[in-house]
């Protein structure tokens, strides 16, 4: 039970990431003429970083209650610190849409892994429209 209140939480938090960086009205930063914005991405590596930590937490969490992740085909038992990094370490992976295939999930960690990528191909495609909308709105003012 608490382990699904932690995942919730989780869940929360990169959900109330994306909404903020949806929403025009919560951000304040205007692009410049140059047509970029340094706070506009740092606000992207945050959501990234949020989202890495966030899933990582998730497939921890979930490692806990039962196996989510296979390094190199093995089932292996690793400290929790070490499950932790690997579950970090498979969702930047995941995220970034590298995919070394060195760890592989397992059961409903393929779907977690499914959305994640998705989310990690979306998001980038999501910064620019963001960026052309900024240009857009700062023109008309």
């Amino acid at each position: 039970m608490l382990a699904w209140l932690l995942i919730i939480a989780v869940t929360f938090v990169m959900g109330r990431s994306f909404i903020d960086f949806i929403h025009v009205g919560k951000m304040q930063t205007y692009i410049r003429r140059s047509g970029f914005s340094l706070e506009f991405f740092y606000m992207l590596l945050i959501i990234y970083a949020v989202v890495i930590v966030g899933f990582g937490l998730i497939y921890f969490v979930l490692s806990m209650q039962d196996i989510v992740l296979v390094e190199n085909g093995e089932l292996r038992q690793v400290s929790i610190l070490d499950a932790l990094g690997q579950a970090v370490y498979f969702s930047g992976v995941t995220m970034l849409t590298i995919g070394y295939g060195d760890i592989t999930p397992v059961g409903i960690g393929k779907i977690i892994a499914l959305m994640q990528a998705l989310i990690g191909y979306i998001l980038p495609t999501a910064f620019v429209l963001r960026l052309v909308q900024y240009q857009d709105q700062s023109r008309n003012q």
